[in-house]
């Protein structure tokens, strides 16, 4: 059997994002609504994701799934990187802290969509192969360095926005400390050994408010 080619890939991209939209349909009532950001959708649609995931997994790459990529990591379910980053709501003047880079997936959406994209990985091999894939698809708002995303990136705080792509038994200071007055974290906390989505606003007075979504299961924040 050949292999496929782009437009294959743009067709099951197409029907990924279809996919997506029937999740969220399904799923209105837990999250207060039944459509997501038509831009978020848009970028869904445009980044290659299979490119991000080992060649061994790339034919599952647009089923709506979480994907292995090593060192027991996944890629997150297509359905949840969306949803993430429609809460987050990612503008393109604003700059975005992202916690666990893994190999750069939700960095490219969140670069689709933000002015600046910095992005924390802990582990070397993830953070090299991003950088690398990224910069090699015209990425040119995205950084990424290796460290412990539990202390942030200090030297670029304050952030507009700070995603976490792993689950953590209660939110870090540091990242509550470089939210910007008026931002968004968005990130899976552990309640009674469940994992929810879960958003916290801070005000313009720094005053923070949390809501609970939907259960939710990702790797553990790995700390140094």
């Amino acid at each position: 059997m050949k292999p496929m080619n782009e437009e294959h890939l743009a067709i099951l991209r197409r029907h990924m994002v279809e996919m997506i939209a029937i999740h969220a349909d399904l799923a209105s009532e837990e999250l207060g609504k039944a459509t997501l950001d038509e831009r978020v959708m848009a970028s869904m649609q445009r980044v290659p994701r299979h490119l991000f995931v080992p060649a061994a997994v790339a034919p599952y790459a647009y089923q709506d799934m979480p994907l292995p990529i090593g060192f027991g990591k996944t890629v997150s379910q297509p359905f949840i990187v969306a949803l993430m980053t429609d809460l987050l709501s990612p503008q393109p003047h604003e700059t975005v802290l992202e916690i666990g880079t893994g190999l750069g997936y939700q960095s490219a959406i969140l670069a689709e969509l933000a002015g600046q994209v910095w992005s924390v990985e802990i582990i070397e091999e993830f953070a090299s192969h991003a950088e690398a894939l990224l910069k090699g698809l015209g990425f040119s708002n995205v950084a990424i360095r290796v460290g412990d995303g539990s202390r942030g990136w200090p030297e670029h705080a304050p952030f507009d926005k700070i995603l976490a792509s792993v689950a953590a038994e209660w939110t870090p200071p540091a990242l509550l400390n470089q939210l910007k007055p008026g931002g968004r974290l968005v990130l899976p906390l552990v309640s009674e050994e469940v994992q929810f989505l879960t958003i916290i606003d801070k005000d313009p007075a720094g005053q923070l408010e949390t809501r609970k979504l939907i259960p939710v299961r990702f790797s553990r924040l790995e700390t140094i």
